[in-house]
């Protein structure tokens, strides 16, 4: 769905159902508590997809996935509509994508670091994750060790960018937009290794051609990232809807559903 703009027209129309709210005892908008959504009535959520198992598109065409899930039961708790848009990873994480209006939450596998608490708020941690290694079958790469003077693949922007210039420095390391375009360097040998989330790498191992060398306990959790001035009903919002799916079982549930290692 589209971005849309808030145009001096809708504020008039949503100062005038402000006012008749508060005249007539209409029931409050999800605006109207104070959540200053980009589209009145919509949770407007931007991902950078495909990322599996966490983002992607299914066979019916609509995005799908851990997070996808997540902020369904999200939004529809909210009482709110959904809309999905895709983005690049970069802009998101940098926060450059819910400073420009274009979304209300991100939903895009992002580890919560100090870092990006500058420019971002984030949602309680819904994701702990490791880093891990990515080979071809029979590949003589069996630790992060084995990759000094080799090709590794990362996605731009992650935290396993970060890592694997801290943790293999002598590698030559080569940085794609997306999983999209990392994993196919790796089946077309442009690159030696892949090193991202786990789930991520363990969805490329079904076929049985790839291999996970190495996994990496990072101490990283994923949140939901809104915008640095984002209101405090949403991200409060954001957190209760969290919690109950945890409490209500559903979190275990769409968990389940992904992640069966």
């Amino acid at each position: 769905m589209p971005y849309k703009a808030r145009s001096s027209v809708l504020a008039a129309v949503a100062l005038s159902a402000l006012a008749l709210s508060a005249c007539g005892g209409g029931s409050d908008s999800a605006s109207d508590s104070g959540m200053n959504l980009v589209s009145e009535g919509t949770l407007t959520v931007c991902s950078d997809i495909p990322y599996a198992p966490f983002e992607f598109e299914g066979e019916d065409g609509e995005y799908t996935g851990f997070d996808m899930d997540l902020v369904k039961e999200i939004a529809t708790g909210m009482d709110l509509e959904l809309a999905i848009q895709d983005a690049g990873f970069d802009g998101l994480q940098s926060g450059t994508v819910l400073a420009a209006g274009q979304c209300d939450l991100v939903a895009s596998a992002m580890t919560i670091t100090e870092d990006r608490k500058k420019n971002l708020t984030f949602s309680d941690p819904y994701y702990d994750s490791l880093q891990s290694i990515l080979v071809p079958e029979g590949s003589d790469i069996t630790s992060i060790e084995d990759l000094a003077g080799k090709n590794l693949g990362v996605q731009q922007g992650t935290t396993g960018e970060a890592y694997a210039r801290d943790n293999a420095p002598e590698a030559e390391i080569s940085s794609f937009p997306s999983d999209a375009e990392l994993f196919p360097a790796l089946q077309a040998g442009r690159v030696d290794a892949v090193l991202q989330d786990l789930p991520v790498n363990l969805g490329h191992t079904q076929d049985g051609a790839f291999t996970i060398a190495q996994k990496f306990e990072t101490d990283e959790s994923y949140g939901f990232a809104m915008a640095k001035n984002a209101s405090d009903e949403l991200v409060s919002a954001v957190n209760e809807q969290l919690a109950e799916l945890r409490d209500n079982g559903k979190y275990q549930e769409i968990y389940d559903k992904y992640f069966t290692e």
